[in-house]
Parts: C-alpha cells; structure tokens; sequence
C-alpha cells in the first residue's frame, strides 16, 4: 500500500500518518482517534491510495467498526497489512493544496481561491496583464492571449477563449464565449455562448444572450441585448436595442429603442435586415420581415411588410398640430376649479 500524504500548515480534521522509519508507514489514525504524541503529528492522510489487489482483498473482510462512529474504516487496512509483514509506504506530495479535501463551504471556497490564484498567475506570466487578481475569477479551461488586460471583478467561465490585445473591463461576465483579437469589452457586460471577432467594441451593460455573433469592428453599445443574431462588418447598434432572431449585414446602423419583435406568442421568428440599411430610432420590426440594403427606416417606425432596398419607410401616424388647444384646455380647467 502507497500512501499520498502533505504537511499542511493546519492538520486539523484529517487522519496522521504514524511512520515506522523511513518512508514505512506502521498505521494511518484519524483526528478523533489521536491520542498522546500522535496529536502533535502534522503529516496527513490525503485519502489517494494504490494497493496491491490480492493483499487488500485478503483483509477487507477484517475491518472492524470499533471507533466513535461505529464505521468500517478503510484506512485500518494500512495496520492490518503492516501485521501481515505487507508493506506500507507514505508518499509525501509536494504540495500540501494539492490534496487538501473539502468538508465545509469555508473550505470549498478556501481551495477554490487557491485554483483560481494559480490560474491567474499562469496567465500573467503569458503575458496577460491582471488588475488585483483577487477579486478576478477564471476557470481552469479558459484561454487569454498576451497582451489582453482583465480589469478587477471580472468573471471569465467555462470555456471561453479571449484573443490577444482585448481590454475587458471590470464587472465583466464572460461565460463559454470566443473573442477574437483587440476586441474592447467596456464594464459590466454580460456574455454567454457568444462570438465576438476582431476590434468589436461592446458596452458597456451589453447583454449578448447564445447565438449571438458579432462581427469585425462592430459596436454594441450601452443596454443593448441580443439573442441568436449575426451583426455584420462594421455595423453599429449603440443604445438601449433588443435584437433577437436577426440577421443583419454589413455597416448597418441600429437607432436607440429599435427592437425586433421576433416572438408572436407561438414561434420565433427572423428579421433580416441587408447590408447598409439604416434603421430610426425607436423603431419596432414585425417579424418575419425583411429590410433591403441601403433601405432607410423612419424613426417610431412599426415595421409589418418587407421593406425594398434602397427605399424610405415610414410607418407611424402622420403628426397633426391644433393650434391654441393647450392654452383652452387650461383655462376650461381654471374655469372648472373656479365654479367649485
């Protein structure tokens, strides 16, 4: 039998390991069990044993419940094969956090900081520049070009993988999300299962929800969200947009409060905006429907019909001025207040 076993700073909760000489271990006794001497041994028992089968199925049926807790201790095969002239040897790791166990939420939390601290120096000693890495958290699988600087509070997760020379911003959330190259991510953007090229800018307070795809140098500015949309090259969606189901092209600019009306109650459907077009503000597209390239759309535009390239749609109430109604509805008002 091989025993892992650490010198942690605190001992405290784990079973001693009881050497005989050398690297011979004559028995493994755990906290409750310590007695006399045995309280001021601090090489613990890690739980990571190898076996011989043959010796270890020999004895299993010798364990015997005679502790405080009325249980089968596994680790009283170390004692038995060591009376059976077997050999037991301990094998001292390293480095005791490698094989520290986790019993309480105190603990969990103290060994997920230490993974996390360690992942953030294997970064930065690949060139990523991490502002007060304690407070950033990374997953063990994400991967961050060089030059690319995480600001403070920062949540990197899963999977992602961020390119060289991005700027992502404090209050961040990036979670199973590709960033290509010199992408700026500005504060408390949330991204999930999303896709962002090369020199995009997002933010801040972007949301891009899974299946969103935004292209090269494209910008998705301030409380602006997507979900299963493709914004293409170049095109500009800036303020206060939900974008959900779309397609849309090349140098496209999204006016403030547009919003793709992708859901009838029953299905999902798809708005395809075309290269060039330019849509108002506040703008409401009907979907399915469909805006040409080049195509304008006036602003407070409710949009039901597809819209030919190049063309001019105006879709909202024609505006009518009564002159003097103001200033009658007041003093009917007054009037009013008055008689009473």
């Amino acid at each position: 039998m091989t025993i892992l076993t650490a010198f942690p700073d605190d001992p405290t909760g784990y079973g001693r390991i009881v050497r005989a000489k050398g690297p011979q271990v004559s028995a493994i006794v755990e906290q409750k069990a310590l007695r006399g001497k045995q309280l001021k041994l601090r090489e613990i028992n890690s739980g990571i044993y190898v076996f011989r089968t043959k010796p270890l199925f020999a004895r299993l049926d010798q364990l015997q419940p005679n502790n405080v807790h009325g249980e089968f201790y596994l680790t009283d095969i170390a004692a038995l094969l060591v009376k059976n002239k077997e050999k037991v040897v301990a094998l001292a790791a390293p480095n005791a956090d490698e094989v520290l166990g986790v019993n309480t939420r105190a603990e969990l939390a103290q060994r997920d900081s230490l993974l996390r601290a360690r992942k953030s120096a294997q970064l930065m000693a690949s060139g990523v520049t991490i502002y007060r890495p304690e407070t950033v958290s990374i997953d063990v699988a994400v991967e961050i070009g060089a030059d690319t600087i995480i600001e403070p509070f920062t949540h990197i997760l899963g999977n992602s993988r961020i390119g060289s020379g991005c700027h992502i911003a404090s209050f961040c959330v990036l979670r199973d999300s590709q960033i290509g190259d010199e992408v700026e991510i500005r504060n408390g953007c949330v991204l999930t299962e999303a896709h962002v090229r090369r020199g995009a800018v997002l933010g801040p307070y972007a949301h891009l929800r899974p299946g969103s795809d935004i292209g090269e140098n494209a910008h998705l500015g301030n409380f602006v969200e997507t979900k299963k949309t493709r914004l293409g090259k170049g095109s500009k969606a800036n303020h206060l947009s939900y974008l959900g189901d779309a397609e849309i092209g090349a140098g496209v600019n999204v006016g403030a409060g547009t919003i793709t009306c992708n859901y009838d109650g029953e299905k999902k459907h798809l708005t395809i905006i075309e290269s060039g077009a330019f849509i108002g503000s506040d703008s409401t597209l009907v979907a399915p429907v469909r805006i040409g390239s080049g195509a304008y759309v006036g602003a407070a535009s409710c949009v039901t019909e597809n819209v030919p390239a190049d063309a001019l749609v105006i879709a909202r109430a024609r505006q009518i001025n009564k002159e003097g109604w103001a200033k009658k509805r007041r003093e009917s008002r007054a009037a009013a207040q008055k008689a009473k």
